[in-house]
């Protein structure tokens, strides 16, 4: 150990200062767990990095249990329709409805990240931000390790949020890891947890006239288009592209020609555009590990799991990991209950894979891939009836949007946390 290196001790490590991190280390700090959580981004790039933008019900209500939900409440807007265009055709899906009156929060991941860090700083435990770990031991004897650059942080459990790249996925054996179906990967198992699509989204954020109504989903000969809210100016936006295109290919002017083209007869549903201000290109696959756990060491979010962005569910499970990891955590500190902690793998994982399928049967709704003209729009009419038949009230419109806001099981709120009430 140089002489620059700390070391401090702690109960529970946290790799990874995005939603899942921040909402595990915050439910902890509250039922009296230690925590430390080291991110390897600034806190600048962490809070302004723009990703997902649709909290579920069940993510905002166990956020508003446990007094990390204030903002959210005072300044996201609710939504509980979107609608479907499908050969020039709108059709108005009122989930909301459907699903009894549940609806989406819409509020940007990077304020949510925001709040969550605003509230772990003033309980006096803000991240350590700009300090990437290099190295977990979580085998053998005596305490768990997380080893960064200048510090070392031993406790008891580390809890990996770093994405599917970080070093914590590392640290499981190769039998937990995914396949990818790539060389030397080795064979997909049957059903296998891994799934390259054969095509792309072109991930846009662009300023608007008037804030998006409401989520809009184009179908169209020419492929795929999405407009999101965000803000009262900013509208995110997705265009089908290629699988492996690259972004450099996709001139403003073309990026308006192609959304134009898919997105006729939107009408009001689609404000006009204006400056594109962030491309990014998102490569359309799903990875689950075998296994979120290994000894001492849990992964929950990106680094255990990432799908699509259809239905928006990356987020929303992200932190539902973290609601499950809390409550088991707690359960060990407050009552030595092992066994909980233990079954974390076998409670997330078929809630993840079912999440996975039905995104993936989404993404085939919103995906014709007929070959030729005839085939395509005759793919294109099938579709558009199963619009029809989501958006009229029935059984699979009402199955549909149960899923789709997030109106499933409660999320485990420990006995042990001391909620506040939201400011009004």
């Amino acid at each position: 150990m140089t002489r620059a290196q700390r070391r401090v001790r702690t109960q529970v490590a946290v790799v990874g200062a995005g939603p899942a991190g921040l909402v595990l280390a915050n439910v902890l700090l509250r039922a009296g767990v230690g925590v430390a959580v080291v991110e390897r981004r600034s806190r600048a790039e962490v809070e302004r990095r723009a990703r997902a933008g649709l909290v579920e019900h069940r993510i905002v209500e166990y956020l508003r249990a446990h007094g990390l939900a204030d903002r959210l409440l005072a300044e996201g807007t609710r939504h509980g329709w979107c609608d479907f265009l499908c050969s020039g055709r709108l059709l108005r899906f009122d989930y909301g409805a459907q699903s009894g009156g549940v609806r989406h929060w819409v509020y940007p991941q990077q304020l949510l990240v925001r709040d969550l860090i605003a509230d772990l700083h003033e309980a006096g435990h803000t991240p350590e931000f700009s300090l990437p770990a290099t190295r977990v031991h979580v085998d053998g004897a005596g305490p768990a390790r997380v080893e960064c650059a200048g510090l070392d942080i031993d406790c008891d459990y580390v809890v990996g949020c770093d994405g599917p790249h970080g070093v914590t996925p590392q640290a499981l054996p190769p039998e937990a890891a995914p396949h990818d179906g790539l060389p030397g990967t080795g064979p997909a198992p049957p059903g296998g947890l891994d799934e390259r699509y054969p095509y792309d989204w072109l991930t846009l954020l662009a300023e608007v006239d008037r804030g998006v109504p409401g989520v809009v989903y184009a179908v169209h000969e020419d492929g795929f288009a999405g407009v999101m809210p965000r803000t009262s100016r900013i509208a995110r936006l997705y265009l089908e592209i290629p699988a492996g295109d690259a972004t450099a290919r996709w001139t403003a002017p073309r990026v308006h020609e192609r959304l134009r083209t898919r997105l006729v007869g939107a009408g009001a549903a689609v404000p006009r555009l204006g400056r594109i201000l962030e491309t990014g290109v998102l490569r359309m696959r799903s990875s689950v590990r075998r296994r979120f756990q290994h000894g001492r060491l849990f992964l929950a979010g990106d680094a255990a799991h990432v799908l699509t962005p259809s239905g928006a569910k990356g987020m929303n499970l992200a932190v539902a990991d973290a609601a499950d990891l809390a409550d088991a955590l707690i359960r060990r500190y407050r009552y030595g209950d092992e066994a909980h902690l233990d079954g974390y793998t076998s409670r997330r994982l078929p809630e993840v894979l079912r999440t996975r399928d039905l995104a993936a049967g989404f993404l085939d709704l919103l995906h014709p891939q007929g070959r030729h003209p005839a085939d395509r729009r005759a793919e294109l009419a099938l579709r558009l009836e199963r619009m029809r038949e989501l958006a009229e009230p029935g059984a699979a419109g009402a199955a549909f949007a149960h899923w789709y806001v997030g109106a499933g099981p409660e999320l485990p709120v420990p006995h042990t946390s001391a909620p506040r009430e939201p400011t009004p």
